[in-house]
């Protein structure tokens, strides 16, 4: 079997990064939490679906206490390209208030779904709002928004892999 290449539908995607690198990357951003929340106690707020595999491993890479909770927002409907239209299909079931919240996602590219989130947490009036994302697309960033932990910057491509929503 050939792990160079994927095809899904009509289209084939290739490797970009491998499975070792993921694992040493969110081994280091997890460190990174360890070290920047010794003494609090975060929650890791995962969005969902494509969220799912990168937060489990990172979780296993974190060693303070911590709380896990989930939203799920929309941004793609059946494309390859992040819409501006963003729908909220699960909100967060806690209070946050004066809590270190951690957003973990799968991808960051044009920042809109992100800052919809980012957004609508601060308002619930947290101590900090942090953002942890396996990868990050600079070339098509259309937000101002401070990325904390980012694993991997990659080229305005649309990818596939790890859990990523397709």
């Amino acid at each position: 079997m050939n792990f160079e290449t994927v095809n899904i539908a009509d289209k084939s995607f290739k490797l970009m990064i491998s499975a070792e690198n993921i694992a040493e990357r969110i081994k280091v951003l997890g460190e990174q939490i360890n070290q920047d929340f010794a003494d609090q106690k975060p929650v890791l707020i995962g969005i969902l679906n494509g969220c799912f595999l990168f937060m489990a491993d990172l979780v296993k890479e974190i060693n303070v206490p911590c709380e896990i909770a989930f939203m799920k927002v929309s941004s793609y409907h059946g494309g390859m390209e992040s819409k501006r239209v963003i729908t909220e299909d699960y909100d967060l079931k806690m209070n946050v208030s004066g809590r270190h919240l951690i957003i973990v996602e799968d991808i960051v590219d044009t920042g809109n779904t992100m800052r919809f989130i980012v957004d609508k947490l601060t308002a619930r009036n947290p101590a900090s709002v942090s953002v942890a994302t396996l990868l990050y697309k600079p070339d098509a960033m259309e937000q101002n928004l401070d990325l904390q932990y980012v694993a991997f910057e990659i080229e305005n491509k649309f990818v596939v892999g790890y859990g990523l929503d397709y």
